[in-house]
């Protein structure tokens, strides 16, 4: 790799420029010099060859589109001169590859919180949860109360997480919320919850009980504000005694092999599929042979790439569950009249990523080289250790409410252009470049980049482990600090 320049793979016809390259520069790949043709920035790509329309752009080892039209040695490449290679639905077979050796086996802990249920969090926090957007006011209003009467002194954090929605919804879109909303009561990092309803919307408190199936009666409690004189009054009773509670939990040491990690990317750049998302691929392999589970979602950024995942399915019907996880998702394009393979959004092009393939093939990065051993529908709950694949939009903040939803304990969130958010889980900001990391370190948790420095994987990958362990031993990402913390529930279907 030069320090200007890199070609991830030997069968690649263009290269990936680390910094920006000016017209008549030269670059040496095998011992032939190419003139650069023109201005290329950073993380854009450039011919190796001349290309005739229709040849394919190889990256990554494999296609990422074909030339629209001639391209020349030496010539910048990017979405005017590209197109994808996609086009509707397609059939699959399964060719299952052979596993790759896992990292070795060691004996990590974390300092965490081990439920009644066995369960284990990562934070120990009173969270309330609206069972529908009419009381949102409220439960803020309660929120505050108790963070001023408490100083959330024994917990970690006292939240309100509120959301639009709860009624006036139908069928599939109403279990969205229903099924996101006890996945958040469920969750293991809430040490108590107070559920706040109104006593009218289609999300009956009644009916949600009895959908939260078996739970802990202590510390997930309940209140209808319809059928209460004074919300504020009952509600701070209620909150009381479930800080009280909560506050006498304390950290014990945990096996890493019960982590759950999300993997997700947005606002990628030339270098997520060459940096970071390569970084949360061995993390994912090394917690994996750890005998802990990793999760890995945005469906839409998985066309084009998809085979890579279904090869590594353990048997044929994990490789079903796959299709049918591929499919639907064209499907639901399809059924909303909307384009499968439509191109990268604004910043990714700007970023150098020029097609939905070029996207995918690093966004699958994520998950290593692991088997897959489940797929989950969104709003299921992980059930199998292991490599798991999770049904939702490759939309940052509804991907890792779903992830979060799942059981996953943290999100680790790769990223090449930068963003603030955190959904109610942590959510570590992972860089691709070291510019974005010196320039919004107040979002960047962890900096990637170094990899593009001369510092190796093996090297990096021991200080992410390292840095992950101590978040879930209670370090604090930078979306904690700023507590910019969220909930997006994905909408489908119509609004009565």
């Amino acid at each position: 790799m030069s320090n200007k320049y890199i070609q991830i793979h030997t069968t690649d016809n263009v290269v990936v420029a680390i910094t920006d390259l000016t017209a008549g520069e030269t670059i040496l790949i095998d011992e032939k010099e190419i003139i650069v043709a023109e201005d290329v920035p950073t993380g854009h790509k450039i011919a190796l060859k001349d290309l005739h329309a229709g040849d394919f752009i190889i990256k990554y080892g494999y296609p990422i589109g074909h030339a629209r039209e001639a391209i020349k040695t030496g010539a910048l490449v990017n979405e005017t001169n590209i197109k994808t290679n996609l086009d509707g639905l397609q059939e699959y077979t399964y060719s299952p590859q052979p596993a790759h050796v896992l990292p070795a086996k060691e004996n990590l802990t974390f300092k965490g919180y081990r439920r009644k249920n066995g369960d284990v969090g990562i934070r120990n926090e009173v969270w309330i949860l609206p069972t529908v957007g009419c009381v949102n006011g409220i439960i803020n209003r309660l929120a505050e109360q108790l963070r001023k009467e408490t100083q959330e002194a024994g917990v970690d954090a006292i939240l309100a997480y509120t959301h639009n929605y709860g009624c006036s919804q139908l069928g599939e879109d109403h279990e969205n919320t229903r099924k996101i909303l006890r996945d958040m009561a469920l969750h293991p990092n809430a040490g108590a919850v107070l559920i706040v309803g109104l006593g009218c919307e289609n999300n009956q408190v009644k009916a949600f009980k009895e959908f939260l199936g078996d739970y802990d009666t202590e510390r997930i409690r309940f209140m209808e504000t319809q059928k209460v004189s004074d919300e504020l009054e009952t509600g701070m009773e209620l909150l009381r005694e479930l800080y009280q509670l909560a506050a006498q939990d304390k950290r014990t040491d945990i096996p890493v092999s019960e982590l759950k990690i999300g993997l997700k990317c947005g606002g990628s750049d030339g270098f997520s599929g060459i940096t970071a998302n390569p970084l949360l691929g061995a993390l994912s392999d090394y917690l994996v042979a750890q005998g802990g589970t990793t999760v890995l979602t945005e469906v839409p950024e998985m066309f084009g790439a998809e085979t890579i995942l279904m090869n590594r399915c353990q048997n044929e019907e994990v490789f079903d569950k796959t299709v049918h996880l591929i499919n639907d998702f064209k499907s639901y394009f399809i059924e909303n009249k909307q384009p499968i393979y439509e191109n990268p959004s604004p910043g990714n092009k700007a970023g150098g990523i020029s097609t939905l393939e070029e996207k995918s093939l690093g966004c699958t990065q994520k998950s290593g080289t692991s088997i897959v051993r489940d797929v989950l529908m969104y709003g299921d709950r992980l059930k199998e250790k292991g490599l798991n694949l999770l049904s939702a939009p490759g939309n940052d903040l509804v991907a890792s409410t779903a992830l979060a939803a799942a059981g996953c304990h943290v999100v680790l969130f790769t990223t090449g252009r930068g963003t603030p958010f955190g959904t109610f889980v942590p959510t570590a900001k992972i860089s691709t470049n070291t510019n974005l990391a010196q320039r919004k370190p107040n979002w960047i948790d962890f900096n990637a980049g170094v990899l593009l420095e001369g510092e190796t994987m093996d090297h990096v990958c021991r200080k992410f482990i390292e840095f992950v362990v101590a978040v879930a031993s209670g370090t604090h990402t930078h979306n904690e600090k700023n507590n910019y913390r969220e909930i997006a529930i994905f909408k489908t279907g119509v609004t009565l």
